[in-house]
């Protein structure tokens, strides 16, 4: 709801931590700023959950107060755009796509 204040974290996540999540899977930490300051994307085995960061066909929204759209657009060229183009990205909204297609249509950001 527009206007909720979310509580404080328990802990922050840190960039390259691993949460192991039982019978071998893990999800690695990628410090990905610009949706917020502290925006995180999570990566496992042939996915990565890009959340607000990376959308099918678009970078996420920069429009908070918070937001910092340079930064977004760093943490997409810099942390995503790298991985393997056969990853899958699940974002937080919209269709799943992949590395491949989103750096297609994001060249030249």
């Amino acid at each position: 709801m527009r206007g909720e204040v979310s509580p404080q974290a328990d802990r922050l996540l840190q960039d390259g931590e691993v949460i192991p999540l039982g019978e071998g899977l893990d999800l690695r930490v990628l410090h990905t700023p610009g949706h917020t300051p502290g925006s995180i994307c999570l990566l496992t085995d042939g996915h990565v959950l890009t959340g607000d960061t990376l959308l099918a066909g678009s970078l996420g929204r920069a429009d908070l107060e918070e937001s910092a759209p340079d930064d977004l657009r760093d943490s997409v060229e810099q942390r995503l755009l790298i991985l393997a183009e056969d990853l899958i990205i699940l974002p937080g909204h919209g269709p799943a796509s992949t590395i491949g297609e989103e750096k297609k249509r994001l060249m030249g950001l």
